[in-house]
């Protein structure tokens, strides 16, 4: 039996199965198979998989007459692009936009509609470079954030988000084209080298500390830089290049979609203080975050490296580490010998710091910055950050908090020691 004697429903199947492209050859092949080839409950399943779009929309958002129609704008409208990347990114979009919508819908509502290839033809006119394929197509769908001069808790609505400790603020956003432009000629100008006349900004911080990303148009590499103006590779190298040194992918987009699936999994999620909300970049579970729990008392920890302000051309060189403590009574309290107290408090600290497995510091105190936090059953974690440096990549800190059970002004029993399990601060293979 010939593909042409085939019914309705085996068309269908085998349409579906070949893809498109295929099928739309197959159409050409007589009037019967071009009828089926043009059926619009096909078409809305390539829409689907290809496009992630349960409508027929155009790439302006616009409601097409059909499903087929669709697809065929989408595809001439990138046409000067490879359709796998272009799928790629799109999903990429789309998995960063439902994260967002779900749990951060500020931050998504200062995403820019995509930006044209004028656009993208004249940053690279004016800059003088070429953007790689796959950072076009990112801004081809989204043209970075816009964020409102006017209004301070914008700063913190970076769709990158950041971290805090002490008076050092990160808040990271995806820079607009136009934006991408005039911060790159500023720091060209102000770093006066020759060798980062390929490089733009197309990410920055913009609360109160610094901190930059450049894409080297060039290797496609992401680079962030240090207090010395060192650049670090933001993405590993061996996914950018293959291992003749060619390039291989945009490092843009991998970090993206690796800062995607951490969003997606909750490896790092929303933080609310004092009604701001934000992007934490402090990891949220193992391997990435410790936990322990100690008679009830549940403490988690984890860090994020601060290039901005780390030396690696010292000697020693000086890594520098955010870390957070995140601690919390389990909702039956502090069990002591039997006993549940409903409430506890911290006394004391002690800290082990190691750097290549080798004792470097051995710290015992009063408080945590200061405070003695009174833990109560079932409540929120008590947060707070501190910051250390370190003279190598690979470094670790454990220890333990002395409590009280009750208060310390009212001690229902003697003092217990809480463990703080280990947690590693070492150079990341992405760095945010």
């Amino acid at each position: 039996m010939g593909l042409e004697d085939a019914g309705d429903l085996v068309l269908h199947t085998v349409f579906s199965k070949i893809g498109p492209e295929s099928t739309a050859r197959v159409a050409c092949v007589s009037k019967r198979l071009q009828v089926s080839a043009s059926e619009e409950s096909l078409w809305s399943i390539f829409c689907s998989r290809d496009l992630n779009i349960s409508s027929p929309l155009d790439p302006h958002g616009d409601l097409g007459p059909s499903f087929k129609t669709a697809y065929q704008l989408w595809r001439e409208s990138f046409r000067m692009y490879p359709w796998e990347l272009v799928k790629r990114v799109r999903l990429c979009w789309d998995n960063l936009k439902l994260w967002l919508s779900l749990n951060f819908p500020e931050a998504k509502a200062t995403l820019r509609k995509g930006a044209t290839e004028d656009d993208l033809q004249e940053l690279e006119t004016v800059l003088k470079v070429k953007l790689p394929l796959a950072t076009r197509l990112l801004y081809r769908f989204v043209d970075g954030q816009e964020l409102s001069s006017s209004n301070g808790l914008d700063g913190y609505l970076g769709i990158i988000g950041g971290y805090s400790v002490y008076s050092h603020e990160v808040n990271v956003y995806l820079l607009p084209l136009k934006k991408m432009i005039r911060e790159t000629k500023v720091a060209i100008r102000h770093l006066n080298s020759s060798s980062i006349s390929n490089l733009v900004i197309v990410a920055a911080s913009v609360v109160a500390s610094l901190k930059i990303f450049f894409l080297d148009c060039t290797n496609g590499q992401l680079y962030t830089v240090t207090s010395n103006r060192q650049l670090l590779p933001c993405v590993p190298d061996s996914l950018v290049h293959d291992i003749n040194g060619d390039q291989k992918q945009d490092a843009l987009l991998l970090w993206l979609e690796e800062h995607g699936r951490r969003l997606q999994t909750g490896a790092i999620k929303i933080r609310e203080e004092e009604n701001i909300k934000s992007i934490s970049l402090f990891p949220e579970f193992p391997p990435l975050c410790s936990i322990a729990i100690t008679n009830g008392v549940q403490v988690r920890a984890s860090s994020v490296f601060i290039p901005e302000i780390s030396n690696l051309r010292d000697q020693p060189p000086a890594y520098w580490y955010a870390y957070s403590i995140r601690m919390s009574l389990v909702p039956e309290g502090c069990i002591l010998k039997g006993t549940h107290h409903s409430s506890c408090q911290l006394y004391w600290r002690h800290w082990v710091i190691r750097a290549d497995n080798e004792v470097i510091d051995n710290v015992n105190g009063e408080a945590v910055i200061g405070k003695y936090p009174l833990l109560q059953a079932g409540e929120e974690e008590f947060v707070y950050e501190s910051c250390s440096s370190f003279p190598t990549t690979a470094g670790a800190i454990e220890g333990s908090f002395t409590f009280v059970p009750g208060s310390l002004r009212d001690p229902k029993g003697s003092q217990f020691e809480v463990k703080v399990a280990e947690f590693s601060l070492e150079l990341p293979d992405y760095i945010f």
